[in-house]
């Protein structure tokens, strides 16, 4: 592995990028193809209604915000809000700030276009307790007749069930509408749960039978697949809507080992306290990637508290450390901002059935975590939710409590093919 230190647009990015000698394969989107824009703040409001504590799902709409501005970066953004509700608001998009000696308020602030609105609560019943979410906009599919905002809901604590957990609403959020939810075959809301994205249709069409959504979530311990998932599905080919309950047919197209699977195969240098909180499905003319957003262990992984105690399997039980050491959980020596960037020649070995949901790994990887405003040191809120604008190639993710206890939305946008990439400060061996 080589560590590339480059230079975009006045900032220091480190790049650890996996690759073999030699050129780089044609037809991937690599790390330094992404150039960093800026970062945006989101609107105020009530915390516990609004944006503070928020991060968890986001999903672009090219059709939103039509009366805006021309900035560069038209359409809008859909989220959730505080971690305790996860309502849906929708946003503006102005053209991001490079931030100035990290000094978050002196960023651009985004426009509410839809006050936050609750399309969960109507049709949940079940304990969502430190709820993961997952949102993604997509154009009218088979015989809607209008866009959709697809979501997912589930709780942290599911022990590897299969309850329903998907649905769909419109995007008007005063007449949202909401459907579902639905189950997503026999599959773990383990892996299901978290990040929704849009698959490109032409590679839906020709290697997934038009599953052209796609939903997945990492939970940490390895208790549903020790590295990302992504599992493919297309909603509005088993009704307008699906009943309530349903089994929505799905294709499984990224899973590693789980820890209680025989054969174990894991995300290289795995660790347990993994987060993957964002994906996106990137396009460039010919040129793409599958990427995974969020928060990559380093050095050694244990279970325990942060301060190095381990948590025995059992007893006696250590002593609860005092703060900030009190929350018990997996750690690892560090944690870095990450992408994983994976080969859509890969997902398509597997739907073809020449590959094992288990082989694709990651040919690249980028450490975004010097672009972080953050104060907060809590290692798992470094990332949240990404999304991604394909006309304009834009990239979207929060940074969870960068803005106070609000969230930011970094922004990088992919360079033309034909522009020259930076050329590396100092190349070295990594460890």
């Amino acid at each position: 592995m080589t560590t590339r230190h480059c230079c975009w647009m006045g900032l220091p990015i480190l790049l650890c990028i996996a690759l073999a000698a030699g050129a780089d394969p044609p037809g991937r989107i690599m790390p330094d193809d992404l150039v960093y824009q800026g970062a945006f703040r989101l609107p105020d409001g009530p915390d516990e209604y609004a944006w503070g504590w928020s991060g968890q799902a986001m999903a672009y709409c090219p059709t939103g915000d039509a009366k805006g501005g021309d900035d560069g970066h038209p359409g809008s953004l859909f989220g959730t809000g505080h971690n305790w509700h996860q309502w849906l608001s929708e946003i503006s998009i102005p053209k991001p700030a490079l931030p100035t000696g990290k000094d978050v308020k002196k960023l651009p602030v985004a426009k509410t276009l839809q006050k936050f609105t609750d399309v969960r609560g109507r049709l949940f019943k079940r304990d969502m307790e430190q709820a993961r979410a997952g949102l993604a906009y997509l154009p009218a599919k088979g015989k809607q007749t209008a866009a959709k905002l697809y979501f997912s809901f589930g709780p942290h604590m599911d022990e590897g069930s299969q309850q329903p957990s998907h649905g769909w609403c419109e995007t008007d959020l005063a007449k949202a509408k909401p459907a579902g939810p639905w189950r997503i075959g026999k599959i773990t809301t383990y892996i299901t749960t978290d990040y929704m994205l849009p698959i490109p249709k032409a590679w839906a069409d020709k290697h997934a039978g038009g599953f052209a959504l796609a939903t997945g979530r990492f939970r940490d311990g390895g208790q549903g697949s020790q590295g990302p998932t992504l599992v493919a599905l297309a909603p509005w080919l088993d009704g307008n809507p699906p009943a309530a309950g349903a089994k929505l047919r799905a294709k499984v197209l990224l899973r590693y080992s789980a820890v209680t699977d025989d054969k174990q195969v894991k995300l290289k240098d795995y660790h347990h306290s993994d987060a993957w909180t964002g994906a996106v499905w990137m396009t460039a003319g010919q040129r793409s990637a599958v990427v995974f957003v969020g928060t990559k262990g380093k050095g050694k992984c244990w279970y325990g508290f942060a301060n190095g105690v381990v948590w025995p399997e059992q007893g006696p039980w250590p002593a609860v450390p005092p703060a900030p050491n009190d929350q018990r959980g997996w750690w690892s020596t560090k944690f870095v901002s990450a992408m994983l960037f994976y080969d859509p020649a890969d997902i398509a070995a597997v739907a073809a059935g020449k590959k094992k949901p288990h082989d694709p790994q990651p040919y690249a990887t980028l450490d975004f975590d010097k672009l972080r405003l953050s104060k907060v040191k809590r290692p798992l809120e470094r990332t949240g939710a990404a999304a991604f604008d394909a006309a304009r190639g834009c990239l979207y993710v929060f940074e969870p409590r960068a803005d106070e206890d609000k969230s930011v939305v970094h922004v990088w946008k992919i360079r033309p093919a034909a522009a020259k990439r930076p050329a590396p400060r100092k190349t070295s061996t990594a460890p």
